[in-house]
């Protein structure tokens, strides 16, 4: 009897090892099989452009396929309800918008950043406050002067109530204690032609969207709301260096379902990393007029922490939210 219980003992132990080696090599191998790269929004946009830019070279740097799929619908809903119902084994992630901060205080979501395992930022664009060519301001400090003498008059576009580049005018309404009669557009394109029209007067949408028509010297960027001066216009100061503290930013991030294992993620950042240092995919994004800005983990969370907390008192005096 005594022979037999310390040969299970040893059965045991010697099954306990094989398991934990071959859990240990299964988390070596990570990732084994295609991942899923989730964008929640259609084809052709510059979400998109950044998911599939990646993707090109996911297999050089993870070992296995990047696949993009597009799920639209819902404002991005649609998309990032899939991802959050996914598996959290990682291999299923999304391109997280930075409406996540605020569009579920909206009704719009019912979910938010805390909602999904956040890896990494890959993108930051700054709203521009943007004016035709010929228009009577040539500075920020002059619009604003202008507002407060006129409160009220100033019509500012941007691409859908509720969302980022309407906070941005109210940001700068806020900031400035001036009153803008706003008006929402079906995007930043129609919102663009509008004031070409003169049928407004300006627009908050990012720099890129609005880089065509300010090479061809049909508008003027006034003053770029984010930290820095865009690579893209690197003459057109930051509200910041003209005395209004406004910073708007549209951002777009790696992340995926709650659960992720933290070696997982360290996996996935460290390949999405060597994705976005890859030249093919600088140049791509570059030639956009998209601005890359990867932040790690930790400084990703912070990011959209921050944004959320900055962009709260903005949606109560705009949309009286509470």
């Amino acid at each position: 009897m005594k022979r037999i219980i310390v040969l299970l003992v040893v059965l045991m132990t010697l099954t306990s090892l094989v398991f934990a080696q071959g859990a240990a090599e299964t988390a070596e191998k990570f990732p084994t099989q295609p991942i899923k790269l989730i964008v929640p929004w259609s084809a052709g946009g510059g979400t998109d452009a950044i998911a599939r830019a990646l993707a090109k070279s996911g297999e050089k740097h993870l070992g296995v396929p990047v696949i993009v799929e597009n799920k639209p619908g819902g404002t991005g809903a649609l998309g990032l309800g899939e991802t959050i119902k996914a598996a959290a084994d990682g291999y299923t992630l999304a391109i997280l918008p930075v409406e996540l901060s605020f569009l579920k205080d909206q009704g719009i979501y019912p979910f938010d950043f805390s909602n999904f395992t956040r890896i990494m930022n890959l993108n930051t664009d700054p709203s521009a406050l943007t004016v035709k060519a010929d228009a009577p301001w040539n500075t920020l400090a002059e619009f604003v002067a202008y507002a407060k003498a006129n409160p009220g008059k100033i019509k500012i576009g941007h691409s859908g109530t509720g969302m980022l580049w309407h906070l941005a005018a109210a940001s700068l309404s806020l900031n400035s204690n001036t009153q803008y009669v706003y008006v929402p557009f079906n995007g930043a394109a129609d919102a663009i032609a509008s004031v070409l029209g003169k049928n407004i007067d300006a627009v908050t949408v990012s720099g890129a969207e609005v880089s065509a028509q300010v090479r061809a010297g049909e508008m003027k960027i006034l003053a770029v709301f984010g930290e820095r001066r865009m690579d893209i216009f690197p003459n057109v100061p930051t509200a910041k260096e003209q005395g209004f503290d406004v910073v708007v930013n549209t951002f777009r991030g790696l992340g995926g379902p709650v659960g992720i294992p933290e070696d997982r993620v360290k996996i996935l950042h460290d390949g999405f990393k060597a994705m976005m240092e890859e030249p093919e995919f600088i140049e791509l994004i570059s030639k956009m007029g998209l601005g890359i800005d990867y932040r790690s983990t930790a400084d990703y969370y912070k990011l959209t922490d921050a944004t959320a907390a900055a962009l709260a008192p903005v949606l109560q005096s705009l949309l009286k939210i509470k």
